[in-house]
């Protein structure tokens, strides 16, 4: 245990990556788990052979077989029982007979009572959690076994395989106490872990389990980063409130050969710990790590990642083995976890760039008509969607509008919703009459479906031509559900259904006759998508109401609060897209303006003073200048936060309301940020935007996300 003062005292230790489901560096003999691990018949079972195992479910089983505490996995619909030595003394004379036996066998005695086998299928069944303290387990046999009722803490986590699909769950069983409390902590790390979809949220989950539940005084986190390592630490004491909890965490990068503890055991593969010393003295950013005396340090990785994870304390510490395999165990949880991260990243990526190619950069600005659009995917981000909008200019000075709709989720909808966006602004230019364009869009779908044999093929569009001159809309539709206007008047504000004809979808030929509407001066048109009225078990008429009911009780006819106001409208969750456009026919033109501004500190300020002078110059009162410059700074602070990235602010001043925007590019925005609630980095920004402004929402969109608030003008301005 003695050392000398500055000096390092490292020692190898840990399991290196086993070939087979046993840990390497054990000898098993034929009664124990390690042994019936190897030695089973497993194509036998659900599992099939071991050499064709899911990764997920090996790594699982090398957790349980490592630990030093009673684990089991309980595998598939059967929940066939892999358990490890100290389990195995758990069951006293029922192993090793219990062993790749279902759990409803080996504890067919007990398996009715309540808070047994109902908690297998629970937790099999919903994924969700279960722990619970002091309590009598079925163990052994009967009130006979070798533990009769002692009393024991119990839980159970979800064990997902690597497409995410629950395949079986991790059952810790320990006597209560101050070491058990700890290893217990595990299932609750698993259970948050399952949880996570990015990197940020796995180094937020993992950094904060340290600081709680291992009670070190900082851990730190890097995974591999192309030329590099990107690292994040967390610290005891660091002031951090609920906001700044949920914001992603602040990595830094490292080159690829620096020889930080951190950096070699990712780059080996091998563990290291040691016991008293300065082991980050050499490599200390700041007082924090020259204080660190032990250290932690343990690999990360897996098929797609390197890394590591360090736990470290300000006193000399000696890593027990039972600590040194709870770390152990710890450091694999992880990087599960990061490895389904990079994979989910990484399809992301590629799905929003997919999207991103499908929609338009921006929407027309015309001088009478105000464009806005939303778009909310109704998959897991995975998948890039299959509902479009389009708004673009003719050559005779219309204005075309358009939604539609394709089936499916997949690379296959993206590729043909690509297809028909394209050709419907190439006939639309060419012949922009709406029945024209859905016939020739109609003998396109029908060809791309003969040529690839596929029946299926399921295109709705709604398209129309707007003339900005007289207000007057044709719209027709292929299958799609008709648009709604919101009839705006000084005393109060209706909206009602286009009767437009649905005329068949796509592909399916038949006769599809346009409509015309008048859009007076305050009036707004809004186009969606069947997701935004569509709710599983609910009657369609019952959407279609209370969307309306909710566009015309909205505070404004501003058209990027009409999209929120209806993608929000219908309660309930849906599994489709929501897509919606809105068109305004101003009663007069409005004003607008925008800035980038760069990713650097001084960007809040250099957005207060542009602000102030472009409103003021406008001649905007300053009861409106004042909450829209503090808005304004506040929102460009979490864009730079959240995105890392530059952000655009705009500003559009119409005769009734002034609209702000600020909008960042970063596109793990739309992952990591599913809330407003994490607004500014001391958790004051969206009370204050709902004080300040009159209304506000946000945008999420596949370039970043935008938030928005308007501030209605004096009526005397």
């Amino acid at each position: 245990m003695a050392g000398t003062a500055g000096q390092t005292r490292d020692t190898p230790s840990g399991v290196p990556a086993a070939r087979s489901a046993t840990p390497a560096g054990t000898n098993p003999d034929s009664a124990t788990p390690a042994g019936l691990v190897d030695r089973h018949d497993w194509a036998r079972t659900p599992l099939g052979p071991s050499g064709g195992w899911d990764p997920a479910v090996r790594a699982a089983v090398e957790l349980v077989l490592a630990s030093p505490v009673p684990m089991a996995l309980v595998y598939g619909d059967d929940f066939l029982m892999i358990y490890n030595d100290a389990y195995a003394e758990l069951l006293g004379a029922k192993h090793p007979d219990a062993f790749a036996q279902p759990a409803a066998a080996v504890f067919a005695d007990a398996w009715h009572r309540p808070g047994v086998g109902d908690v297998v299928e629970r937790v099999y069944r919903t994924g969700e959690p279960f722990l619970e303290s002091e309590a009598v387990a079925p163990f052994g046999t009967g009130e006979s076994g070798p533990f009769g009722a002692t009393a024991f803490t119990r839980g159970y986590s979800a064990v997902r395989g690597s497409d995410g699909r629950i395949v079986g769950m991790l059952s810790v069983a320990t006597e209560t106490g101050t070491i058990t409390h700890r290893l217990q902590s595990l299932s609750e790390l698993t259970s948050a872990l399952a949880g996570t979809l990015t990197l940020d949220d796995v180094a937020r989950v993992a950094l904060r389990y340290g600081l709680a539940s291992l009670d070190v005084d900082q851990v730190a986190i890097g995974i591999d980063d192309g030329g590099g390592w990107r690292v994040v630490r967390r610290v005891r004491g660091e002031l951090l409130d609920e906001a700044d909890e949920r914001l992603p965490p602040v990595w830094r990068r490292i080159p690829r050969d620096a020889a930080t503890p951190l950096a070699t055991v990712a780059g080996t593969g091998v563990p290291r710990f040691t016991g008293e010393g300065r082991p980050l003295a050499r490599y200390a950013t700041d007082r924090h790590d020259e204080l660190v005396t032990a250290l932690a340090a343990l690999p990360l990785r897996a098929g797609s990642l390197r890394g590591g994870i360090t736990f470290g304390y300000r006193e000399p510490h000696s890593w027990a083995p039972a600590e040194r395999a709870l770390l152990s165990a710890v450091a694999e949880l992880v990087t599960q976890a990061a490895e389904r991260a990079r994979r989910f990243e990484t399809q992301h990526g590629t799905a929003q760039l997919l999207q991103r190619s499908m929609l338009p950069e921006q929407l027309p600005d015309l001088p009478l008509l105000r464009l806005a659009a939303r778009y909310d995917p109704g998959v897991d981000g995975n998948s890039a969607g299959g509902d479009f909008y389009d708004a673009f200019r003719l050559p005779d000075g219309g204005l075309a509008v358009v939604l539609g709709d394709v089936v499916g989720h997949d690379v296959r909808a993206a590729a043909l919703m690509g297809q028909v966006r394209a050709a419907l602004r190439g006939l639309a230019l060419a012949d922009p009459e709406p029945t024209a364009v859905l016939n020739g869009l109609d003998r396109l779908v029908h060809s791309l479906g003969a040529e690839s044999r596929n029946e299926e093929l399921f295109v709705t569009v709604l398209y129309g031509v707007l003339d900005p001159a007289t207000g007057r809309v044709t719209v027709a539709s292929a299958g799609h559900p008709a648009p709604l206007v919101r009839r705006w008047s000084s005393t109060t504000a209706s909206a009602e259904f286009v009767p437009v004809p649905p005329g068949p979808p796509l592909g399916l030929a038949g006769r599809r006759r346009p409509t015309r509407v008048e859009l007076r001066p305050g009036d707004t048109l809004l186009m969606f998508s069947d997701g935004v009225v569509e709710r599983r078990g609910q009657d369609l008429g019952i959407g279609m109401s209370t969307l309306a009911a909710a566009v015309a009780e909205a505070s404004t006819s501003d058209p990027r609060n009409l999209c929120a106001v209806a993608s929000a409208a219908v309660p309930g969750t849906t599994d489709d897209d929501v897509a919606v456009l809105a068109v305004e026919h101003a009663a007069a033109p409005s004003r607008s303006a925008g800035l980038l501004v760069p990713a650097e500190p001084i960007a809040p300020s250099r957005v207060r003073h542009w602000l102030a002078d472009q409103l003021a110059g406008w001649q905007v009162p300053e009861s409106v200048i004042g909450p829209a410059v503090l808005c304004a700074s506040e929102l460009t602070t979490n864009a730079l936060l959240h995105a890392g990235t530059e952000a655009r602010v705009e500003i559009d001043l119409s005769q009734e309301r002034l609209l702000v925007s600020v909008a960042d590019s970063g596109t793990r925005g739309t992952v990591s940020r599913a809330h407003v609630d994490t607004l500014s980095s001391r958790g004051r920004g969206l009370g204050l935007i709902e004080q300040l402004s009159d209304t506000w929402g946000t945008d999420p969109s596949v370039r970043g996300s935008t938030v928005w608030f308007e501030i209605m003008l004096p009526i005397d301005s």
